[in-house]
């Protein structure tokens, strides 16, 4: 290290493979800068909200956020070959150390090249494989290839520790956003929707695959409920990746059709909404942060939902009913994710002040649950990375 890049505080290679860990990625940049009051530098591969931070990536995240066993298989050379390129550019920089988020199946073979290659970075991983969800033989192998592992939730340290890696508890960085601070009436006055017109959020995914495979039915649903409702509006909050092909796609739907992009406006529909159909993921934890009624959907490959069904081992697939230990979100899964079964539980939760009245209470339970408001995750994710750089940094 030169006298000036010392100066300029620890290399931190941070790497995203999908846009919910860009969003932790940004949050944890942050949380270093206020750590080390600016002094920190960043290098690795991340999406649009990195950028914002000043992370110039290696490759377009894009390429990275494939899901399912067998979808992958068409881009295996491809996430094959930035594999090989992410780990020479981590050779060739030499950063104090390698701080993955989730995607396991491309930020697990960077840790093994790692360990194999000797590299002398910590090598730290954020967001535990949920491995008591399923794959639980995941613990021995995240265990052999990574030193550090910080967890979203209070009950998986312990399960990692079993197997010896080191873990921490950081807590679940939803709580961080301003999920729960969006301006509904502005946002209804900007895109000139009526304070009564019913407004529905559609979630399609943030990955170009999912969203191709789930937006030909929620596109059927919304016809559904423009049949009942016509003067139905719905808002698409996406990543600007994706905002084109939305907008090319959503133009022949029977409603007015808003494509917006970046926090704010997906925050402020949520606070306009009526409420949502969204593809499952962290989504749902926002939407709960928001108090916004909805439901999840999704569908994979046939024999990928299969394979999934004999490993999986809870109850459930959204993170609020698990939290809860009970179905408060409707669950429209593979067979049941159909146009029908999407217009009549919409509809409901749209319309209905009981069902509405009972999902918003139980949101704001399983949001309790998250704590860490007084500690932000993104401060005390810096502090643990931070606490693995030798000292002489």
């Amino acid at each position: 290290m030169t006298a000036t890049a010392q100066d300029h505080g620890p290399l931190i290679y941070i790497i995203a493979g999908e846009p919910s860990g860009d969003q932790l990625g940004a949050q944890v940049m942050r949380g270093l800068k206020i750590e080390t009051a600016g002094r920190v530098r960043f290098a690795g591969i991340g999406g649009e909200q990195m950028a914002e931070e000043g992370l110039n990536s290696l490759v377009p995240m894009a390429e990275l956020a494939v899901m399912g066993f067998l979808e992958v298989i068409p881009s295996a050379l491809r996430i094959l070959r930035r594999i090989r390129q992410t780990l020479a550019d981590i050779a060739l920089k030499r950063p104090d150390a390698v701080v993955t988020i989730d995607s396991w199946g491309f930020t697990g073979r960077i840790h093994a090249g790692l360990k194999k290659a000797g590299s002398p970075a910590a090598r730290i991983h954020y967001v535990a494989p949920m491995v008591w969800a399923w794959k639980a033989n995941r613990v021995h192998q995240v265990a052999a290839r990574v030193d550090h592992l910080m967890c979203l939730w209070p009950f998986e340290p312990p399960l990692f520790e079993a197997a010896g890696l080191a873990s921490s508890h950081v807590g679940h960085p939803v709580i961080e956003t301003s999920a729960g601070a969006g301006n509904g009436p502005a946002f209804r006055q900007t895109h000139d929707i009526a304070a009564e017109a019913p407004l529905l959020v559609v979630l399609p995914g943030s990955r170009r695959g999912e969203v191709r495979r789930l937006l030909p039915v929620f596109a059927a649903a919304v016809e559904e409920l423009a049949d009942r409702h016509p003067d139905l509006r719905v808002v698409i909050p996406t990543l600007t990746y994706l905002r084109s092909y939305l907008l090319d796609e959503t133009a022949s739907w029977p409603v007015e059709v808003s494509v917006v992009t970046g926090q704010a406006g997906k925050f402020d529909a949520f606070a306009a909404a009526d409420a949502a159909i969204a593809a499952s993921g962290t989504v749902s934890l926002e939407l709960a942060m928001a108090g916004t009624p909805h439901l999840i959907a999704y569908r994979v490959n046939g024999l990928t939902a299969e394979i999934a069904k004999r490993l999986v081992t809870v109850r459930f697939a959204d993170m609020v009913n698990i939290l809860l230990d009970r179905p408060a979100i409707p669950e429209l899964l593979q067979t049941e994710c159909t146009p029908a079964k999407l217009a009549e539980t919409a509809e409901r939760l749209m319309t209905d002040e009981t069902t509405r009245a009972a999902q918003r209470a139980a949101m704001a339970e399983a949001i309790s649950q998250l704590g860490g408001r007084d500690d932000p995750p993104s401060r005390r994710a810096a502090r643990v990375i931070l606490s693995k750089i030798p000292q002489k940094r």
